[in-house]
């Protein structure tokens, strides 16, 4: 059983370490759509209609801005989590449990690069 093992073999880590680069690359490019998105301060052409209409554009436009802020917090903490894992690589620390020091199961990594818990640790929570 992999739990035996204390650490993953480089191999491994280099699988890994490409899935968690993979991801940071698609991260950085939707964490710039998002912050473009509710930067962008455009009229979006309701210069010319009536002021009611305008104000309802502007309500939800600033409700679209505030989701996305809050998508653009979230996805700066999973690239934070996914640079952190890559530290815990160069370190040799990834893929071992904070709670059980156990092995975290690879499809379990494969699926959520930056996990620090074990499926059995976070059951717990």
């Amino acid at each position: 059983m992999s739990d035996l093992k204390s650490k993953y073999n480089k191999e491994d880590l280099e699988e890994f370490k490409a899935i968690i680069e993979k991801k940071i690359t698609r991260s950085e490019s939707d964490l710039a759509m998002l912050k473009a998105a509710y930067k962008n301060d455009a009229d979006n052409g309701t210069n010319d209609t009536s002021a009611s209409f305008k104000s309802f554009d502007e309500g939800s436009e600033v409700m679209n801005k505030e989701a996305n802020v809050q998508l653009a917090i979230r996805q700066e903490k999973f690239l934070r989590d996914l640079k952190n894992a890559l530290l815990r690589i160069e370190n040799g620390t990834y893929g071992v449990c904070r709670v059980t020091g156990k092995l975290i199961q690879k499809e379990r990594l494969r699926l959520v690069p930056h996990a620090t818990l074990s499926i059995e640790a976070k059951r717990k929570q």
